[in-house]
This record gives C-alpha cells, structure tokens and sequence, in this order.
C-alpha cells in the first residue's frame, strides 16, 4: 500500500482516483469544488483535504490533472501548493496537458526541493479513464518513473518512460496533431458517403477492416453519422491542446498546416455552439450536424 494524494477530480481524475483507491492505496484528494471531492469520498475509500499542500502531506506519490499550464503552477508553487509539503524521495506526477517548458521548471523546481517529477499526460479520454485503459506517455528521470509506475498501472494500459522531463508532453502533442487530422478524414469521408448515395454504416464495416481503420473510426463513427456529440473530449479543451502544439512547433520549426487548418475548423464548430461537444463534432460543420442532439 502507498500513501497517495490526487489533485483534480474533474472528468479524468475522478475514475483515475477511484482506480487507486479500489488497488488499496491510501489516498488523499483535493479538487478545488469541494463537493466533488466530497461525492468521490462517499463513493471511495478516502479522505478530502482542504489544500493541495493537506492532500500532499506525507504523500509517497502525488498526482495532479488539472486544466491548464496556470492550474497546475497554483496547486504545485503556489500559497498552499504540493510541492511545500512533498518530502525528500517522493514523486510528483502530472497527468494534465500542458506545456514541455512548464513540465521541465516543475522538474528542476521539484528536483532542487529534493522529490522527482515525472509529467505523465494520457490518451483515452473518459471512457478509457473510467475503463482503466489510458496510455500514459512519460518525461522524467528513470529513477522517478519506476516508483511512479507501478502505481501509474492501476489505470493504464500502457505505460512508457519517453525521455527526460518534457518528453511526455511532446509525445501528447503528436498524439493530438494525428487525432486531429484522423477526425477532420474522418469527418470528410463519412459527409462524402453520404453524399454519394452510400450507406456509411456499411462503408465503414468494409473500410475498417483495411488501412483506412482507426480508433475514431471505430468509436466514433456512428455517433458521428448520428450527429450526437455529448460525449468524450471536448473541443474547446482540443484548442487548448493544439495551442500547445502551435506554440511548441514555433520554438522547434515543426510545419504544421493540417493541424492549423483543423485548429480553424473546430473554431468554426466553437461558434456553432460546439464549444463542449466532442472532438468528433468536426462533421457538423460539413452539414452533418443539421439534427444534432
């Protein structure tokens, strides 16, 4: 058993936690609203701290998966933050999407604190959180991976050590630029079936079994012909992904003209009242999304 503390029980952290507490860790949680964390309690095994620093107190390993790059600077550096409380030999790791320049200050931040870091942003969405069947892409040092994870395993079906810190939040950069341009193909064939006359259902039972198949193929494509999009990863949250990967291509010199032109679509799809829709709703700006529900 290890002492545990998870900071953010949004629509990810809240299964992800749950997973740990089933596999008999001793947990702590923090969520800002604190009548998440109270709900997560009465379904878990657990107790709510007031603080991130409360939740962290004592902690052999804490997690975070929070919002943005300011979100996680508040719960980790800020009046209150983990990282004041993390005790000599532990491990923090960062399940949020973020960005590689913040992974690596909290890793040298946390490094001169005398704990490791290890940012560990995951693939799956809710679904695969909920399923414990994410991949977590990693950054950080060897050392440091290895305690994080076994623990890290509860809720992942994949889990690999990608590089120094930073690493894992580059490989979740490529990771949302393919998912893009999956979806906007995606989005472009099944519009395409349907204005040739085709059953997609059935274009898809053949086409998936060749080069063309996918994981959105596969899980998306009926809701998608169907026009409902209440589910998943949420578009506005894919911007904020792909700001990333914009900002990070323009310190690497990465072209990245598909992503940028799909960026714009799915700002379309953000004026069509699509700001919470799932990254699927692409197709609803090609017509497909006249009877959305």
């Amino acid at each position: 058993m290890t002492q545990v503390a998870f900071i953010g029980l949004g629509v990810m952290g809240y299964p992800m936690a749950g997973h740990l507490a089933r596999a008999g860790h001793e947990l702590t949680v923090f969520n800002r609203t604190s009548s998440k964390a109270k709900d997560w309690t009465s379904e878990f095994h657990g107790r709510a701290a007031n603080t991130p620093a409360e939740a962290a107190s004592g902690a052999d390993i804490a997690f975070a998966c929070v919002g943005r790059d300011e979100d996680l600077r508040a719960v980790t550096l800020e009046m209150d933050g983990a990282f004041s409380v993390m005790k000599p030999g532990s491990v923090f790791v960062d399940h949020t999407t973020v960005s590689a320049s913040i992974a690596r200050e909290l890793a040298a931040e946390a490094s001169r604190r005398g704990f490791g870091f290890v940012d560990a942003p995951v693939s799956g969405g809710e679904q695969g959180a909920k399923d414990g069947q994410l991949t977590v892409m990693c950054g950080g040092m060897d050392a440091d991976y290895e305690k994080a994870e076994a623990v890290i395993s509860t809720y992942a079906k994949r889990c690999r050590l990608m590089g120094p810190s930073g690493a894992g939040q580059l490989t979740k950069m490529v990771n949302q630029i393919c998912i893009a341009g999956l979806l906007e193909g995606l989005s472009e064939g099944l519009n395409f079936a349907r204005a040739a006359g085709l059953d997609p259902i059935a274009v898809v039972d053949v086409i998936s079994k060749g080069a063309a198949q996918s994981w959105q193929m596969d899980n998306r494509h009926r809701t998608m012909i169907e026009g409902k999009f209440d589910h998943g990863f949420a578009v506005e949250w894919m911007r904020k992904d792909l700001a990333i990967c914009f900002a990070e291509a323009e310190r690497n010199g990465a072209e990245l003209p598909v992503t940028k032109l799909v960026d714009e679509f799915y700002a379309e799809v953000m004026k069509m009242n699509g700001r919470r829709w799932d990254t699927s709703g692409l197709i609803a700006r090609l017509g497909a999304g006249k009877e959305v529900r």
